[in-house]
């Protein structure tokens, strides 16, 4: 019986860590998102196509799902700075998105680009 109880709980936990293990692995890194979303403008400005240094569009302007929708459709033409956004990896996009969604409006913790 007792045995019977441990094998039940280690397939409980081994299933549990599974499913753990995959939601982590889609998660981008929020501190280098904010560092390639702002790089990104510097290029930008540095080849003369903007003339400012840090983004126009906050995280807080748009609400999470917005966010989604933008990088799910891979919409970045409201972002200004096309050629710098067509350079970007999947990693990096994938870091800018998590920083921007974690720090959206409807968020608990909304931000502004400073």
């Amino acid at each position: 019986m007792f045995k019977k109880f441990i094998i039940a709980a280690m397939a409980i936990t081994f299933v549990f860590g599974s499913i753990g293990m995959t939601f982590a692995g889609n998660k981008g890194n929020k501190r280098k998102g904010k560092y390639t979303y702002r790089k990104v403008y510097k290029a930008c400005n540095e080849r003369g196509a903007i003339d400012y240094t840090k983004p126009h569009l906050s995280p807080d302007g748009k609400s999470q799902a917005e966010w989604t929708q933008v990088f799910k459709e891979k919409d970045f033409n409201q972002f200004k700075c096309k050629e710098e956004w067509e350079k970007l990896s999947e990693k990096d996009l994938l870091d800018i998105y998590t920083y921007l969604h974690a720090h959206a409006s409807d968020s608990p913790t909304p931000a502004k680009c400073k």
